[in-house]
C-alpha cells in the first residue's frame, strides 16, 4: 500500500482559508500533510483518519524571529509544520481546540495580515507592470524586426496575464476586506 502521496492544488494568496480546509479534509481521509513544495504541490503521508485543524499565518517579521514566533504558537498548542512562500503552516487536533479557536482572534489582526500580503506580494507586481511591461509594450511596438514582433507579442501576453492577475486578486482582496470591515 502506498504510504505517501503528492497532490497538486493551486490557491491564490487570498485563498488561505480554502487551503486550510483542503488540508483538513485530507486528514479526515487519512492523509497527514507533511510539506508544500513548488507552486501548489502538497505532500502527504498515510495515517489514521483524524480531524486536524490547519492554520496559515503570513508574517515575515515572525519568520525573521522564528524561534520566538514558533514557540508562541507551541505555547498555545499548535504544531509548527513549515514556512513556505511567506506563510507559516501550523496544525492542532480538533479535539484540543477551544471552540472556534484560530490563530487570528479578531478581524483587526486578519486585516493586518491582508495588508502584509498585499504590500509584500502585490506592490512588487504592480511595480514590474508599470516599470517593465507597459514601457516595453510601447518600445517594442516601434521595433519592426522579427525579434521586435516576437518581443511585442511576449509583452502583450504578459500584459494580459498581469491584468487578469490584478483583476482576480484585486477582487478577492476587496471582497475579503469588505467582509472583515463590517
Amino acid at each position: 500500500m502506498k504510504d505517501r502521496k503528492i497532490k497538486f492544488r493551486y490557491f491564490t494568496i487570498m485563498e488561505w482559508e480554502k487551503e486550510q480546509d483542503f488540508l483538513r479534509q485530507e486528514g479526515l481521509k487519512g492523509w497527514r500533510f507533511t510539506k508544500a513544495t513548488l507552486l501548489g504541490i502538497y505532500h502527504f503521508e498515510k495515517c489514521e483518519p483524524e480531524d486536524v485543524v490547519y492554520q496559515l499565518d503570513y508574517n515575515p517579521d515572525g519568520i525573521a524571529h522564528k524561534e520566538q514566533y514558533v514557540q508562541m504558537f507551541r505555547d498555545c498548542g499548535w504544531e509548527y509544520i513549515q514556512d513556505y512562500f511567506g506563510y507559516s503552516y501550523f496544525r492542532k487536533p480538533a479535539s484540543e481546540m477551544a471552540g472556534d479557536e484560530e490563530i487570528f482572534c479578531d478581524d483587526e489582526s486578519r486585516l493586518e495580515m491582508v495588508k502584509r500580503i498585499f504590500l509584500s506580494r502585490m506592490v512588487p507586481l504592480i511595480a514590474i507592470f508599470f516599470l517593465l511591461i507597459i514601457p516595453n509594450l510601447y518600445t517594442q511596438s516601434t521595433n519592426h524586426s522579427l525579434a521586435g514582433y516576437a518581443l511585442n507579442w511576449g509583452f502583450w501576453i504578459l500584459f494580459i496575464l498581469y491584468l487578469f492577475l490584478f483583476l482576480v486578486l484585486g477582487r478577492q482582496f476587496w471582497k475579503y476586506w469588505k467582509k472583515l470591515s463590517r
